[in-house]
């Protein structure tokens, strides 16, 4: 596989993944393909060795594996570990507003997003619906409304001299997006459209609404940029990219070497959920998987963080370490901080650096200025729940949170290479 092949296949796993249950979805589908079998927490588990399993909690995140042919006491595991969340905007629980006959929903920002990229965008709505079907059974069914369904409008120069020196964004009052324009007299109910998106999609017809977790997302799919296409840019680059990335790596090792991924969802907000990784989703997996082996299992372990890096970027050189100023398309970054907000440590950007010099691939390394604050990742939170050692790094992006984000083509794909051969590495630590 090249990098254009890995980029095509890329943008159709970012443009079928709106929400992290869309993003879960499509990884059970490649999965399952792949000839990995689903365990379900609530059964007892029978794993055999050389075979590929996984497990989904709240449908928003997954730990997949490969057992491996070894006693993984003594192996140890490969781990990769992403999220599956990105900054975005929530419709709230009764969210209805009409004003001079626009039909509006109320929003709550989820995670830090950056605000000013969302007005003006075609925006299309996906997630999870909770209902009472004919039957009345209560289940979950994923609705995408896919074609542009809001618009944020800005509020227009004329009206607002100072818009391009002194504009602020008041979240709940200049966010509601605009979805239609309806009679003075108008009862919709948000909930009925819902409905009838869940008919129309699935064929399911529900007796009741009984809740759902739904976002709006830029509609403009996924696509190649720059003259020479030397970019690629997306929503939800952050952190989809680094799904991606683990799965197609976890799928593509020879499975002779115990490997993981795991995907959690929550990162934006702190990862503090059942299904985050302050949660015990993955240890509650390697417990059942390593039983009374784990301790050993985890010594010889590593766990390799991925999610994205500040690329330098060319308008703003002053926010960057003169030293540690990732470049796009040069390779991806290793991350370091010496106060943990990244877990990475000598030794395991060691191993790193080690098995891509051996495969002649490029890499960086970044480190915040030391007057500004640093962001963090679940590399820290993952090493501290379980005592393995990490390493945090990322693909280099411009617009981190913004609704469209920016990579280079060929980052994604060196990283896939490193972290496809530290999958199958016989020895970590």
């Amino acid at each position: 596989m090249e990098h254009v092949e890995f980029n095509k296949d890329l943008i159709e796993f970012l443009n079928r993944s709106p929400t992290p249950w869309h993003a879960v979805s499509t990884m059970k589908s490649r999965l399952d393909a792949a000839g990995f079998e689903q365990l379900d927490e609530r059964d007892d588990w029978s794993l055999d060795r050389n075979r590929g399993y996984y497990v989904i909690r709240n449908g928003s995140s997954i730990v997949a594996f490969r057992t491996g042919s070894k006693d993984v006491s003594a192996s140890g595991i490969r781990m990769i570990g992403a999220h599956t969340d990105s900054p975005c905007l929530k419709v709230k629980p009764n969210p209805e507003l009409r004003r001079k006959g626009y039909f509006q929903l109320g929003v709550e920002v989820y995670g830090g997003v950056l605000l000013n990229p969302w007005f003006d965008r075609d925006l299309s709505l996906a997630g999870r619906v909770t209902l009472l079907d004919e039957a009345g059974e209560v289940q979950d069914v994923l609705v995408d409304f896919r074609k542009p369904v809001a618009f944020i409008p800005s509020l227009a120069i004329h009206l607002d001299r100072e818009a391009n020196s002194n504009r602020s964004i008041n979240a709940q009052t200049d966010l509601p997006p605009v979805l239609m324009q309806v009679p003075e007299d108008d009862t919709t109910r948000f909930a009925d459209l819902l409905s009838q998106q869940v008919a129309a999609e699935s064929g399911i017809k529900a007796r009741k609404i009984l809740g759902y977790e739904l976002s709006f997302y830029d509609a403009q799919d996924a696509e190649f940029v720059g003259l020479r296409n030397e970019f690629v840019a997306s929503a939800r680059m952050d952190n989809l990219l680094s799904c991606y990335i683990g799965l197609q790596s976890l799928i593509q090792t020879s499975g002779d070497e115990a490997a993981l991924l795991v995907c959690n969802d929550h990162e934006e907000v702190g990862s503090m959920s059942a299904e985050g990784a302050q949660g015990p989703f993955l240890t509650a997996v390697l417990d059942r998987w390593c039983g009374a082996g784990k301790a050993r299992a985890i010594a010889h372990s590593m766990m390799i963080s991925a999610d994205n890096a500040h690329g330098v970027h060319p308008n703003y050189l002053d926010k960057h370490d003169e030293n540690h100023g990732p470049i796009l398309n040069q390779g991806p970054v290793i991350k370091v901080n010496h106060n943990q907000r990244y877990a990475t440590n000598s030794r395991s950007a060691a191993l790193y650096r080690h098995i891509s010099d051996e495969l002649g691939l490029p890499h960086q390394t970044f480190v915040v200025r030391s007057d500004m604050g640093c962001g963090s990742t679940i590399g820290p939170l993952t090493a501290g729940n379980l005592g393995v050692t990490t390493l945090d790094i990322g693909v280099p992006q411009f617009g981190m949170h913004s609704i469209r984000e920016l990579i280079g083509a060929e980052d994604g794909f060196t990283l896939f290479r490193v972290l496809a051969e530290f999958m199958q590495r016989e020895e970590v630590f």
